[in-house]
């Protein structure tokens, strides 16, 4: 059952479990057992989601009103950063000719027409 808040206009807020079925019915305050309206007071929290999970909404709710400046970005990805770049080059693509000077990529999409 989850957990819904509460608002008693003599002692403030609580929480209760209800059945889902039962979420917008007024609740009976504990202390002085006067009924009180749900309330929303803070924001869900998704405990039983991963931790790798949470990091990345967080991550994405930060993202979507204050982008990183570029100063911030070299702050946390400086050279030789292992999560965006090992500090190799990429190996060059594989290219073949053939006897008619056609150039082929063996790694490329079959059935893209080279040029």
């Amino acid at each position: 059952m989850p957990m819904y808040e509460y608002l008693c206009d003599d002692c403030g807020p609580f929480k209760d479990l209800r059945p889902m079925a039962e979420c917008d019915d007024p609740q009976a305050c504990p202390d002085c057992e006067a009924m009180a309206p749900r309330v929303i007071l803070t924001a869900p929290n998704f405990f039983c989601m991963p931790a790798e999970k949470r990091k990345a909404h967080a991550v994405n709710e930060r993202s979507t009103h204050a982008p990183q400046t570029l100063a911030q970005y070299k702050a946390s990805h400086g050279p030789g950063c292992g999560c965006c770049s090992t500090g190799k080059k990429k190996p060059a693509r594989l290219m073949t000719k053939s006897k008619s000077g056609a150039k082929g990529f063996p790694t490329a999409r079959p059935w893209m027409i080279s040029h």
